[in-house]
């Protein structure tokens, strides 16, 4: 059958849909002239509302999983069926979400099977949740399910020319003037899920921070949302120096602007951090109780750190780790500092 509109199913989080924009890239290439529609939640819509890929977005409202109640099970239904989609590729591993699939009569449903979650799609991709695969991968394997190539499709979000016009301004009148590293200290929030032990503690930021920036010659620019002031605060009264900071000041299109005119962007294993790498910044990701080999950026122009522990099998979805120290468990300032220099080298020589 001809495939002239597809739906591609992932709400939730906004670090997970950018990393599924590696998908819609695959989807892209395997269906150039397919009309193209993400359903996805409002919390992580401008993610990828101006992605250049993707030609709809279909708001399935404020929850992580759209059809968990009934009303919202049964609109979710309605909306795939207005859309009369041929091809319907889900990266949600629910029950709920496959059943809705298979009663909006999308006559080809391609979507990951977990555990057995997957019996309303006919194309399946089986998922192994204790086997230690990146997300990104695991989402391109029902590309792959689907008999389409997916070598060298990574995570990509497009920066914009009018947020970088206003990222410049704002810059300029807060007086940075040379090159300068984005120290991100927030993270780990979403719908549904508070982790805040992936926060690398605010006194080592400002270590690294200042480290770099004097190794470098380069400003120091502190940025995070609006609910994390005190977060901000907490590094800033580390810093030897003042230091430029922007709290809630930026939308999504606004930080990956802003990664991209920055020199380093650095943050933890968050959103916003995934979002920068997208940009193609060069792009660094403190991860503490969470996996690597599981979350790190799906691009080529980034640095995962972390100290080698103990991590429960399930990622993200096992929860906050229970008895997760920092100061014995995370990297330290030192290592971080030698990695990131490491890191920086050979980028240049390359």
């Amino acid at each position: 059958m001809s495939i002239r509109r597809i739906v591609l199913i992932l709400p939730c989080c906004i670090g997970d849909v950018v990393l599924a924009t590696a998908t819609l890239m695959a989807l892209r290439r395997a269906y150039p002239q397919a009309h193209i529609t993400w359903a996805v939640g409002s919390w992580s819509r401008a993610v990828v509302e101006n992605h250049d890929l993707l030609d709809a977005l279909l708001d399935t409202g404020p929850h992580a999983l759209p059809v968990k109640s009934l009303s919202g099970f049964m609109r979710f239904v309605q909306q795939l069926r207005a859309g009369r989609y041929d091809l319907a590729v889900s990266l949600v591993r629910s029950p709920l979400m496959s059943a809705a699939v298979l009663l909006s009569g999308i006559p080809k449903r391609a979507g990951l099977d977990s555990a057995g979650r997957g019996f309303g799609y006919n194309i399946r991709a089986p998922v192994n949740p204790r086997e230690p695969r990146h997300e990104a991968q695991i989402y391109l394997d029902v590309v792959r399910a689907l008999g389409k190539d997916a070598e060298g499709c990574v995570a990509n979000v497009p920066v914009q020319g009018e947020d970088v016009a206003v990222v410049k301004a704002a810059l300029a009148q807060a007086g940075v003037q040379r090159r300068f590293i984005v120290l991100n200290p927030a993270g780990g929030r979403n719908p549904g899920m508070i982790m805040d032990s992936k926060r690398w503690p605010p006194q080592n930021v400002a270590a690294l921070g200042e480290r770099l920036a004097a190794r470098y010659g380069a400003q120091m620019v502190l940025v995070a949302g609006p609910d994390d002031g005190a977060l901000v605060e907490a590094v800033q009264a580390h810093l030897q120096q003042p230091c430029v900071a922007f709290v809630g000041r930026f939308t999504f299109g606004q930080i990956v602007a802003l990664a991209d005119l920055a020199w380093l962007y650095i943050g933890n294993d968050t959103g916003l951090t995934h979002l920068a790498a997208a940009s193609d910044a060069r792009t660094i990701m403190i991860f503490g109780p969470s996996d690597p080999v599981r979350y790190a950026p799906f691009t080529t122009n980034s640095l995962a750190l972390r100290k080698p522990a103990p991590v429960d099998a399930r990622g993200v979805a096992g929860g906050a780790q229970k008895g997760w120290d920092w100061a014995r468990d995370g990297i330290s300032v030192d290592d971080a500092e030698n990695q990131i220099a490491a890191f920086v080298e050979d980028l240049m020589s390359g």
